[in-house]
Protein backbone atom coordinates (compact mmCIF):
# COMPACT_ATOMS: atom_id res chain seq x y z
CA UNK A 1 0.00 0.00 0.00
CA UNK A 2 1.29 3.50 -0.83
CA UNK A 3 0.74 6.68 1.14
CA UNK A 4 -1.73 8.81 -0.79
CA UNK A 5 -1.14 12.04 1.15
CA UNK A 6 2.03 14.06 0.45
CA UNK A 7 4.41 13.76 3.38
CA UNK A 8 4.55 17.56 3.72
CA UNK A 9 0.80 17.63 4.41
CA UNK A 10 0.92 15.14 7.26
CA UNK A 11 0.32 16.00 10.91
CA UNK A 12 0.20 13.84 14.02
CA UNK A 13 -3.61 13.84 13.99
CA UNK A 14 -3.75 13.00 10.27
CA UNK A 15 -1.32 10.11 10.72
CA UNK A 16 -3.34 8.68 13.60
CA UNK A 17 -6.54 8.96 11.56
CA UNK A 18 -4.79 7.07 8.75
CA UNK A 19 -3.57 4.34 11.11
CA UNK A 20 -7.07 3.85 12.52
CA UNK A 21 -8.72 3.80 9.09
CA UNK A 22 -6.11 1.51 7.56
CA UNK A 23 -5.12 4.09 4.93
CA UNK A 24 -1.50 3.23 5.68
CA UNK A 25 0.54 1.60 8.43
CA UNK A 26 3.35 2.80 10.64
CA UNK A 27 5.70 0.50 8.75
CA UNK A 28 4.73 2.14 5.46
CA UNK A 29 5.14 5.63 6.89
CA UNK A 30 8.57 4.91 8.35
CA UNK A 31 9.66 3.31 5.06
CA UNK A 32 8.55 6.43 3.18
CA UNK A 33 10.59 8.70 5.44
CA UNK A 34 13.64 6.42 5.26
CA UNK A 35 13.41 6.51 1.47
CA UNK A 36 13.20 10.30 1.53
CA UNK A 37 16.24 10.47 3.82
CA UNK A 38 18.20 8.36 1.37
CA UNK A 39 17.23 10.51 -1.61
CA UNK A 40 17.51 13.97 -0.05
CA UNK A 41 19.88 13.72 2.89
CA UNK A 42 22.36 11.08 1.76
CA UNK A 43 22.18 11.80 -1.98
CA UNK A 44 20.48 14.34 -4.24
CA UNK A 45 20.90 17.74 -2.56
CA UNK A 46 22.78 16.02 0.30
CA UNK A 47 21.28 18.12 3.08
CA UNK A 48 23.44 16.36 5.69
CA UNK A 49 20.88 16.82 8.44
CA UNK A 50 21.05 13.36 10.02
CA UNK A 51 24.20 12.06 11.65
CA UNK A 52 22.74 8.61 12.33
CA UNK A 53 19.59 6.74 11.29
CA UNK A 54 17.84 4.05 13.32
CA UNK A 55 18.29 0.48 12.11
CA UNK A 56 15.36 -0.71 14.24
CA UNK A 57 12.71 1.87 13.28
CA UNK A 58 10.93 -0.48 10.87
CA UNK A 59 10.82 -3.26 13.48
CA UNK A 60 9.38 -0.83 16.03
CA UNK A 61 6.76 0.23 13.50
CA UNK A 62 5.77 -3.38 12.80
CA UNK A 63 5.28 -4.01 16.53
CA UNK A 64 3.08 -0.94 16.83
CA UNK A 65 1.04 -2.03 13.80
CA UNK A 66 0.56 -5.44 15.39
CA UNK A 67 -0.55 -3.88 18.68
CA UNK A 68 -3.11 -1.68 16.90
CA UNK A 69 -4.40 -4.63 14.87
CA UNK A 70 -4.81 -6.72 18.03
CA UNK A 71 -6.39 -4.14 20.34
CA UNK A 72 -7.86 -1.55 17.99
CA UNK A 73 -6.22 1.12 20.15
CA UNK A 74 -3.18 3.33 19.77
CA UNK A 75 -0.53 2.65 22.42
CA UNK A 76 -0.13 6.34 23.29
CA UNK A 77 -0.34 9.96 22.21
CA UNK A 78 2.53 9.51 19.72
CA UNK A 79 1.78 6.01 18.42
CA UNK A 80 3.95 5.41 15.36
CA UNK A 81 5.02 9.05 15.03
CA UNK A 82 8.54 9.38 13.56
CA UNK A 83 10.73 11.84 15.48
CA UNK A 84 14.24 13.08 14.74
CA UNK A 85 16.27 14.22 17.75
CA UNK A 86 19.14 16.64 18.11
CA UNK A 87 22.32 14.70 18.87
CA UNK A 88 22.69 16.60 22.13
CA UNK A 89 20.12 14.33 23.79
CA UNK A 90 21.18 10.83 24.80
CA UNK A 91 19.69 7.75 23.14
CA UNK A 92 20.56 4.20 24.19
CA UNK A 93 19.96 2.66 20.75
CA UNK A 94 21.86 5.28 18.73
CA UNK A 95 25.25 6.94 19.25
CA UNK A 96 25.23 10.41 20.78
CA UNK A 97 28.05 12.65 19.60
CA UNK A 98 27.11 16.14 20.86
CA UNK A 99 28.36 17.30 17.46
CA UNK A 100 31.96 16.64 18.48
CA UNK A 101 34.64 14.70 16.62
CA UNK A 102 36.14 13.90 20.03
CA UNK A 103 33.12 11.86 21.19
CA UNK A 104 34.20 8.73 19.28
CA UNK A 105 31.60 5.97 19.31
CA UNK A 106 30.01 7.01 22.59
CA UNK A 107 26.72 5.27 23.22
CA UNK A 108 24.86 6.10 26.46
CA UNK A 109 23.66 3.36 28.77
CA UNK A 110 20.16 4.79 28.94
CA UNK A 111 17.83 7.19 27.19
CA UNK A 112 17.50 10.77 28.32
CA UNK A 113 14.26 11.31 30.23
CA UNK A 114 12.72 13.23 27.31
CA UNK A 115 13.49 10.34 24.95
CA UNK A 116 12.01 7.82 27.36
CA UNK A 117 8.81 9.85 27.56
CA UNK A 118 8.58 9.97 23.76
CA UNK A 119 9.08 6.21 23.47
CA UNK A 120 6.54 5.51 26.22
CA UNK A 121 4.01 7.48 24.18
CA UNK A 122 4.68 5.30 21.12
CA UNK A 123 7.05 7.57 19.19
CA UNK A 124 9.70 6.08 16.91
CA UNK A 125 13.11 7.76 17.09
CA UNK A 126 14.01 7.85 13.41
CA UNK A 127 17.49 9.33 13.78
CA UNK A 128 19.83 11.83 15.43
CA UNK A 129 20.45 15.20 13.83
CA UNK A 130 23.52 17.31 13.21
CA UNK A 131 24.64 20.17 15.45
CA UNK A 132 27.73 22.30 16.11
CA UNK A 133 30.12 21.05 18.80
CA UNK A 134 28.28 21.00 22.14
CA UNK A 135 25.68 23.43 20.79
CA UNK A 136 28.10 26.38 20.74
CA UNK A 137 26.99 28.22 17.60
CA UNK A 138 24.11 29.87 15.78
CA UNK A 139 25.32 27.97 12.70
CA UNK A 140 25.73 24.32 11.67
CA UNK A 141 29.55 24.25 11.76
CA UNK A 142 30.48 20.93 13.39
CA UNK A 143 33.76 19.09 13.77
CA UNK A 144 31.74 15.87 13.54
CA UNK A 145 29.39 16.46 10.61
CA UNK A 146 30.69 19.54 8.82
CA UNK A 147 27.98 21.76 7.33
CA UNK A 148 24.24 21.18 7.05
CA UNK A 149 22.34 22.79 4.17
CA UNK A 150 19.20 24.89 4.37
CA UNK A 151 16.43 23.20 2.31
CA UNK A 152 15.23 26.59 1.03
CA UNK A 153 18.64 27.58 -0.34
CA UNK A 154 21.41 25.00 -0.33
CA UNK A 155 24.07 27.71 -0.21
CA UNK A 156 22.70 28.93 3.11
CA UNK A 157 22.92 27.65 6.66
CA UNK A 158 19.85 26.24 8.45
CA UNK A 159 20.86 27.97 11.69
CA UNK A 160 21.97 26.48 14.96
CA UNK A 161 22.42 24.89 17.14
CA UNK A 162 19.48 22.57 16.34
CA UNK A 163 20.65 22.64 12.73
CA UNK A 164 19.86 19.13 11.57
CA UNK A 165 16.47 18.94 13.26
CA UNK A 166 15.39 22.13 11.50
CA UNK A 167 16.63 21.01 8.09
CA UNK A 168 15.19 17.50 8.44
CA UNK A 169 11.70 18.53 9.54
CA UNK A 170 11.57 21.36 6.99
CA UNK A 171 12.52 18.94 4.20
CA UNK A 172 9.94 16.40 5.42
CA UNK A 173 12.50 13.79 6.38
CA UNK A 174 10.52 13.22 9.57
CA UNK A 175 7.09 14.17 10.83
CA UNK A 176 8.37 16.15 13.85
CA UNK A 177 11.64 16.84 15.63
CA UNK A 178 13.19 17.68 18.97
CA UNK A 179 15.74 20.45 19.42
CA UNK A 180 17.36 22.19 22.37
CA UNK A 181 17.29 25.88 23.23
CA UNK A 182 19.60 27.81 25.53
CA UNK A 183 19.78 31.15 23.75
CA UNK A 184 17.57 30.38 20.77
CA UNK A 185 18.83 27.09 19.36
CA UNK A 186 15.30 25.86 18.65
CA UNK A 187 13.75 29.12 17.49
CA UNK A 188 16.53 30.51 15.28
CA UNK A 189 16.90 27.42 13.03
CA UNK A 190 13.12 26.96 13.03
CA UNK A 191 12.73 30.52 11.76
CA UNK A 192 15.37 29.98 9.06
CA UNK A 193 13.65 26.79 7.91
CA UNK A 194 9.99 27.79 7.95
CA UNK A 195 9.03 25.86 11.09
CA UNK A 196 7.29 26.28 14.41
CA UNK A 197 9.83 26.10 17.24
CA UNK A 198 8.86 26.23 20.90
CA UNK A 199 11.01 27.13 23.89
CA UNK A 200 9.21 26.41 27.17
CA UNK A 201 9.86 27.93 30.56
CA UNK A 202 13.03 26.11 31.73
CA UNK A 203 12.22 23.18 33.97
CA UNK A 204 8.98 22.05 32.37
CA UNK A 205 10.87 19.47 30.29
CA UNK A 206 13.58 17.36 31.92
CA UNK A 207 17.16 18.00 30.85
CA UNK A 208 18.46 14.73 32.36
CA UNK A 209 20.61 13.14 29.64
CA UNK A 210 20.99 16.37 27.67
CA UNK A 211 24.25 18.30 27.60
CA UNK A 212 24.19 21.71 29.26
CA UNK A 213 25.34 25.09 28.01
CA UNK A 214 23.84 27.45 30.60
CA UNK A 215 21.96 25.10 32.89
CA UNK A 216 19.28 27.50 34.20
CA UNK A 217 18.39 28.47 30.62
CA UNK A 218 18.53 25.06 28.90
CA UNK A 219 15.48 23.26 27.62
CA UNK A 220 14.64 20.77 24.91
CA UNK A 221 11.48 21.28 22.90
CA UNK A 222 9.43 20.71 19.74
CA UNK A 223 10.33 21.69 16.18
CA UNK A 224 7.33 21.04 13.95
CA UNK A 225 5.45 22.25 10.91
CA UNK A 226 2.35 23.26 12.89
CA UNK A 227 1.56 24.76 16.28
CA UNK A 228 -0.83 21.89 16.99
CA UNK A 229 1.92 19.30 16.56
CA UNK A 230 4.18 21.29 18.90
CA UNK A 231 1.41 21.24 21.51
CA UNK A 232 0.94 17.49 21.08
CA UNK A 233 4.65 16.92 21.72
CA UNK A 234 4.48 19.17 24.76
CA UNK A 235 1.72 17.01 26.23
CA UNK A 236 4.20 14.13 26.28
CA UNK A 237 7.42 15.94 27.19
CA UNK A 238 6.33 18.10 30.14
CA UNK A 239 6.50 16.51 33.58
CA UNK A 240 8.40 16.15 36.83
CA UNK A 241 11.63 14.14 36.79
CA UNK A 242 13.54 13.45 40.03
CA UNK A 243 16.72 13.29 37.93
CA UNK A 244 16.37 17.00 37.13
CA UNK A 245 15.60 19.20 40.13
CA UNK A 246 14.60 22.06 37.85
CA UNK A 247 11.46 20.13 36.83
CA UNK A 248 9.91 21.02 40.17
CA UNK A 249 8.73 23.95 38.02
CA UNK A 250 5.76 21.83 36.92
CA UNK A 251 4.22 22.55 40.34
CA UNK A 252 4.15 26.24 39.43
CA UNK A 253 2.91 25.58 35.90
CA UNK A 254 0.05 23.42 37.15
CA UNK A 255 -1.50 20.54 35.29
CA UNK A 256 -4.35 22.39 33.59
CA UNK A 257 -5.94 21.18 30.40
CA UNK A 258 -3.88 19.39 27.73
CA UNK A 259 -1.69 21.77 25.78
CA UNK A 260 -3.25 20.67 22.52
CA UNK A 261 -6.65 21.93 23.71
CA UNK A 262 -5.20 25.46 23.69
CA UNK A 263 -5.02 25.52 19.89
CA UNK A 264 -8.56 24.41 19.12
CA UNK A 265 -10.49 27.23 17.45
CA UNK A 266 -7.75 29.74 18.27
CA UNK A 267 -8.08 33.28 16.93
CA UNK A 268 -6.11 36.51 17.18
CA UNK A 269 -9.28 38.59 17.44
CA UNK A 270 -9.01 40.73 20.56
CA UNK A 271 -5.50 39.50 21.41
CA UNK A 272 -3.22 42.30 22.56
CA UNK A 273 0.25 41.86 21.09
CA UNK A 274 3.15 44.14 21.95
CA UNK A 275 5.39 44.93 18.96
CA UNK A 276 9.07 45.34 19.89
CA UNK A 277 10.40 47.39 16.99
CA UNK A 278 13.78 47.75 18.73
CA UNK A 279 14.39 44.18 17.62
CA UNK A 280 13.68 44.78 13.93
CA UNK A 281 16.48 44.79 11.37
CA UNK A 282 18.38 47.79 10.09
CA UNK A 283 16.25 49.18 7.23
CA UNK A 284 19.42 50.47 5.55
CA UNK A 285 20.72 46.88 5.28
CA UNK A 286 19.07 45.10 2.30
CA UNK A 287 18.95 41.83 4.25
CA UNK A 288 17.44 43.51 7.30
CA UNK A 289 14.96 45.37 5.12
CA UNK A 290 13.70 42.10 3.61
CA UNK A 291 13.07 40.67 7.08
CA UNK A 292 11.30 43.87 8.17
CA UNK A 293 9.07 43.85 5.08
CA UNK A 294 8.02 40.25 5.72
CA UNK A 295 7.29 40.91 9.39
CA UNK A 296 5.37 44.13 8.65
CA UNK A 297 3.17 42.27 6.15
CA UNK A 298 2.49 39.66 8.82
CA UNK A 299 1.62 42.29 11.43
CA UNK A 300 -0.71 44.05 8.99
CA UNK A 301 -2.50 40.75 8.37
CA UNK A 302 -2.88 40.16 12.11
CA UNK A 303 -4.29 43.64 12.63
CA UNK A 304 -6.82 43.08 9.85
CA UNK A 305 -7.81 39.82 11.58
CA UNK A 306 -8.62 41.69 14.78
CA UNK A 307 -5.40 41.60 16.80
CA UNK A 308 -4.65 44.75 18.78
CA UNK A 309 -1.01 45.74 18.14
CA UNK A 310 0.68 47.99 20.67
CA UNK A 311 4.18 49.34 20.07
CA UNK A 312 6.35 48.84 23.16
CA UNK A 313 9.92 49.64 24.16
CA UNK A 314 12.28 47.98 26.64
CA UNK A 315 14.71 50.39 28.25
CA UNK A 316 18.36 49.74 27.40
CA UNK A 317 17.45 46.49 25.66
CA UNK A 318 20.83 45.79 24.05
CA UNK A 319 22.72 46.64 27.22
CA UNK A 320 20.50 44.42 29.37
CA UNK A 321 20.78 41.48 26.96
CA UNK A 322 24.56 41.87 26.84
CA UNK A 323 25.08 42.13 30.59
CA UNK A 324 22.77 39.25 31.56
CA UNK A 325 24.47 36.80 29.17
CA UNK A 326 26.10 33.98 31.16
CA UNK A 327 27.77 32.06 28.34
CA UNK A 328 31.34 33.13 29.01
CA UNK A 329 30.75 33.22 32.78
CA UNK A 330 28.86 30.05 33.64
CA UNK A 331 28.93 27.70 30.62
CA UNK A 332 32.37 26.19 31.21
CA UNK A 333 31.36 24.95 34.68
CA UNK A 334 28.07 23.47 33.47
CA UNK A 335 29.61 21.84 30.38
CA UNK A 336 32.53 20.39 32.33
CA UNK A 337 30.17 18.99 34.95
CA UNK A 338 28.23 17.17 32.23
CA UNK A 339 31.20 15.55 30.47
CA UNK A 340 32.92 14.67 33.77
CA UNK A 341 29.89 12.55 34.69
CA UNK A 342 30.45 10.53 31.47
CA UNK A 343 33.97 9.08 31.53
CA UNK A 344 33.08 6.84 28.58
CA UNK A 345 32.75 9.93 26.43
CA UNK A 346 36.50 10.49 26.59
CA UNK A 347 36.23 14.28 26.89
CA UNK A 348 37.51 15.44 30.29
CA UNK A 349 36.71 19.13 29.78
CA UNK A 350 35.99 21.85 27.26
CA UNK A 351 39.57 23.09 27.61
CA UNK A 352 40.74 19.69 26.39
CA UNK A 353 38.86 20.25 23.12
CA UNK A 354 40.53 23.61 22.60
CA UNK A 355 44.02 22.46 23.57
CA UNK A 356 43.81 19.38 21.33
CA UNK A 357 42.23 21.28 18.45
CA UNK A 358 39.25 18.92 18.48
CA UNK A 359 36.59 21.45 17.56
CA UNK A 360 35.37 23.28 14.47
CA UNK A 361 37.46 26.30 13.56
CA UNK A 362 34.42 28.62 13.43
CA UNK A 363 33.28 28.12 17.02
CA UNK A 364 34.27 31.45 18.55
CA UNK A 365 31.73 30.96 21.33
CA UNK A 366 33.42 27.74 22.47
CA UNK A 367 36.74 29.57 22.49
CA UNK A 368 35.18 32.40 24.50
CA UNK A 369 33.67 29.96 26.99
CA UNK A 370 37.02 28.27 27.64
CA UNK A 371 38.72 31.66 27.96
CA UNK A 372 36.27 32.48 30.76
CA UNK A 373 36.34 31.38 34.41
CA UNK A 374 36.16 27.75 35.50
CA UNK A 375 33.91 28.85 38.35
CA UNK A 376 31.28 31.50 37.58
CA UNK A 377 31.85 33.23 40.92
CA UNK A 378 35.37 34.04 39.73
CA UNK A 379 33.70 36.62 37.48
CA UNK A 380 33.55 39.70 39.75
CA UNK A 381 30.29 40.70 38.04
CA UNK A 382 28.56 37.32 38.32
CA UNK A 383 26.20 38.25 41.16
CA UNK A 384 25.42 41.55 39.44
CA UNK A 385 24.57 39.68 36.23
CA UNK A 386 22.15 37.35 38.03
CA UNK A 387 20.52 40.25 39.87
CA UNK A 388 20.29 42.18 36.60
CA UNK A 389 18.46 39.24 35.06
CA UNK A 390 15.68 39.43 37.68
CA UNK A 391 15.46 43.21 37.19
CA UNK A 392 15.18 42.62 33.44
CA UNK A 393 12.33 40.17 34.09
CA UNK A 394 10.48 42.63 36.30
CA UNK A 395 10.77 45.39 33.72
CA UNK A 396 9.34 43.29 30.90
CA UNK A 397 6.59 41.81 33.07
CA UNK A 398 5.70 45.38 34.05
CA UNK A 399 5.39 46.34 30.39
CA UNK A 400 3.11 43.35 29.82
CA UNK A 401 0.98 44.24 32.85
CA UNK A 402 0.61 47.94 32.02
CA UNK A 403 -0.40 47.18 28.45
CA UNK A 404 -2.44 44.06 29.26
CA UNK A 405 -0.47 42.08 26.68
CA UNK A 406 -1.07 38.48 25.68
CA UNK A 407 2.36 38.27 24.00
CA UNK A 408 5.25 40.33 22.67
CA UNK A 409 6.20 39.97 18.99
CA UNK A 410 9.41 40.56 17.04
CA UNK A 411 11.46 38.80 14.33
CA UNK A 412 13.57 35.90 15.62
CA UNK A 413 16.56 37.33 13.78
CA UNK A 414 17.31 40.72 12.25
CA UNK A 415 18.60 38.89 9.16
CA UNK A 416 17.56 35.90 7.05
CA UNK A 417 19.66 32.73 7.02
CA UNK A 418 23.30 33.55 6.22
CA UNK A 419 25.23 31.89 3.44
CA UNK A 420 27.97 29.42 4.27
CA UNK A 421 30.29 31.84 2.51
CA UNK A 422 29.25 34.58 4.97
CA UNK A 423 30.14 32.32 7.88
CA UNK A 424 33.54 31.23 6.60
CA UNK A 425 34.44 34.77 5.57
CA UNK A 426 33.62 35.91 9.12
CA UNK A 427 30.95 38.33 8.01
CA UNK A 428 29.18 36.90 11.04
CA UNK A 429 30.42 34.92 14.02
CA UNK A 430 28.38 33.40 16.79
CA UNK A 431 29.30 36.25 19.12
CA UNK A 432 28.34 38.96 16.60
CA UNK A 433 25.26 37.48 14.92
CA UNK A 434 22.15 39.68 15.46
CA UNK A 435 19.65 37.15 16.77
CA UNK A 436 16.77 38.28 18.97
CA UNK A 437 16.08 34.87 20.48
CA UNK A 438 18.40 35.62 23.41
CA UNK A 439 15.82 38.09 24.75
CA UNK A 440 13.35 35.41 25.89
CA UNK A 441 16.15 33.05 26.89
CA UNK A 442 17.81 35.49 29.27
CA UNK A 443 14.43 36.51 30.66
CA UNK A 444 13.70 32.79 31.25
CA UNK A 445 10.41 33.34 29.37
CA UNK A 446 8.69 30.88 27.04
CA UNK A 447 8.67 31.82 23.35
CA UNK A 448 7.53 30.33 20.08
CA UNK A 449 8.41 31.13 16.48
CA UNK A 450 5.71 30.91 13.82
CA UNK A 451 6.45 31.22 10.08
CA UNK A 452 5.70 34.81 9.03
CA UNK A 453 6.19 34.13 5.33
CA UNK A 454 9.01 34.32 2.80
CA UNK A 455 11.20 37.20 1.74
CA UNK A 456 11.08 38.32 -1.88
CA UNK A 457 13.93 35.92 -2.65
CA UNK A 458 12.20 32.96 -1.01
CA UNK A 459 13.80 32.78 2.44
CA UNK A 460 11.67 31.97 5.51
CA UNK A 461 11.22 34.56 8.25
CA UNK A 462 9.99 33.68 11.73
CA UNK A 463 7.77 35.83 13.95
CA UNK A 464 8.66 35.24 17.60
CA UNK A 465 5.94 35.45 20.22
CA UNK A 466 7.09 35.76 23.84
CA UNK A 467 4.94 35.35 26.96
CA UNK A 468 5.32 35.38 30.73
CA UNK A 469 6.81 32.35 32.54
CA UNK A 470 4.52 29.30 32.69
CA UNK A 471 2.07 30.87 30.21
CA UNK A 472 2.60 28.16 27.58
CA UNK A 473 -1.11 27.46 27.15
CA UNK A 474 -2.16 31.03 26.33
CA UNK A 475 1.02 31.41 24.27
CA UNK A 476 0.06 28.38 22.16
CA UNK A 477 -3.41 29.86 21.70
CA UNK A 478 -1.96 33.12 20.38
CA UNK A 479 0.51 31.23 18.17
CA UNK A 480 -2.22 29.04 16.69
CA UNK A 481 -4.28 32.12 15.93
CA UNK A 482 -1.29 33.79 14.27
CA UNK A 483 -0.59 30.64 12.26
CA UNK A 484 -4.17 30.44 11.01
CA UNK A 485 -4.02 34.03 9.74
CA UNK A 486 -0.54 34.03 8.23
CA UNK A 487 -0.29 30.48 6.86
CA UNK A 488 3.35 31.42 6.42
CA UNK A 489 4.93 28.02 5.91
CA UNK A 490 5.68 26.96 2.35
CA UNK A 491 7.41 23.63 1.79
CA UNK A 492 10.86 23.91 0.18
CA UNK A 493 11.26 22.77 -3.41
CA UNK A 494 13.84 19.97 -3.41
Amino acid sequence: MTIALPLEDLSIAAVHDAYRSGAFTAEELIAAYLDRIEHLDRSGPELNSLISVSETALDQARRLDAALAETGELVGRLHGIPVVVKDQIETADLPTSFGSVASGDYRPERDATAIARLRDAGAIILGKTTMPDFATSWFSTSSRSGLTKNPYDLARDPGGSSSGTAAAVAANLSLVGIGEDTGGSIRLPASFCGLVGLRVTPGLISRAGMSSLVKPQDTSGPMTRTVEDAARLLDVLVGYDPADEYTAAVVVAGEGRPYVDSVSGASVAGKRIGVLRQAFGDPADPDGARVNETVERALDALARAGAELIDIEIDDLDEQVGFTSLYTTRSQQDMNEFVAARPGLGIPSMRYLIEEGKYHEKLDLLEGIVAGPLNPTDDPHYVERVLAQTAFQRQVLGIMARNDLDAIAFPDSKLPAPTHEDIFADRWTCLTYPTNTVIASQLLFPAITVPAGLTGDGLPVGLELMAAPYAERPLLEVAAGVESVLQGRHAPQL
